[in-house]
């Protein structure tokens, strides 16, 4: 009897390691704060609440779309392969110029043939712009970041999801703190004051940080996709080896604003950044 309970003891204590591992009391937490803030915007006399009561349904339905669209992105970007190297296969890629027979004939065989380092972690050959997460113990390509809010890595795959992620998730959580601020109604007392408006001041203080972190974020975002930069490049060009010896304002891989955007946006294949890279360090236009 004693070691069974050892060894249920064991199973659940590695049951709730693995959950917290994978990111699902991060993710349960995310959905119960949405929809408890998105529950308490409807049962005060906020702007949603009047506009129910009159029968006018529109905000409401427009404001519990977002929302519901909101959650929907985060579970896509969280959920999704954000572009992990499982094999030396996948370090080849491919690439998104039309005219790459052409250019393979122009760049001779010698820098064409871009040396890839392998991975000191997982051992596989690390493809260009990919880098190592030691929280998912993968590579991943076009390395931006690993997001602890999401409890994945934001890279090649997922950024443009995370990029609209942050934009609906910015409308829902501004709209929100103007609901908010619409409820708080005056008392003759501070006790009566804050008995009346208590669940929404948690309200309004819990969407106001989350308007001004989402809002940072995709403004840093937006800055990094329309220069084709990540977050890592961005922060370690000092020590990244293709990077380290341009200069303070060259980036290989910047094609303006609207080809950045176009490509970040519309590009769903993976793209091999050496073959742009030696085009571009070459002068090849």
């Amino acid at each position: 009897m004693l070691s069974f309970n050892i060894c249920l003891s064991v199973n659940l204590f590695r049951m709730f390691k693995n959950m917290f591992k994978s990111g699902c009391l991060v993710r349960t937490a995310h959905v119960i704060l949405t929809w408890l803030t998105t529950l308490v915007l409807f049962l005060h006399n906020t702007d949603l609440r009047r506009c129910q009561q009159r029968g006018d349904l529109l905000q409401p339905v427009i404001f519990s779309s977002l929302v519901l669209l909101s959650v929907l992105l985060y579970f896509t970007v969280s959920l999704m392969d954000p572009g992990f190297v499982r094999s030396d296969q996948d370090a080849k890629g491919t690439t998104v110029d039309d005219d790459d027979e052409e250019l393979e004939k122009m760049i001779p065989q010698e820098q064409s043939s871009f040396k890839q380092r392998r991975c000191g972690y997982c051992f596989l050959l690390q493809p260009m712009r990919a880098r190592h997460c030691k929280m998912c113990k993968q590579c991943v390509r076009r390395f931006d970041h690993h997001c602890p809010w999401i409890d994945n890595c934001v890279g090649e795959r997922n950024h443009k999801w995370f990029l609209l992620y942050l934009c609906v998730q910015f409308v829902a959580v501004s709209w929100g703190l103007q609901a908010a601020w619409s409820g708080i109604v005056f008392a003759p007392t501070w006790q009566q004051w804050f008995t009346q408006n208590g669940f929404l001041l948690g309200a309004l203080g819990l969407t106001g940080v989350f308007t001004v972190v989402v809002l940072l974020l995709l403004g840093i975002h937006v800055y990094l996709a329309s220069v084709n930069t990540t977050t890592w490049e961005f922060m370690s060009r000092h020590r990244i080896s293709y990077l380290k010896h341009c200069d303070t304002e060259d980036n290989p891989f910047d094609r303006g604003v609207i080809c950045n955007l176009w490509d970040f946006f519309c590009i769903c294949g993976t793209v091999a950044w050496e073959r742009i890279y030696i085009k571009r360090t070459n002068g090849i236009v």
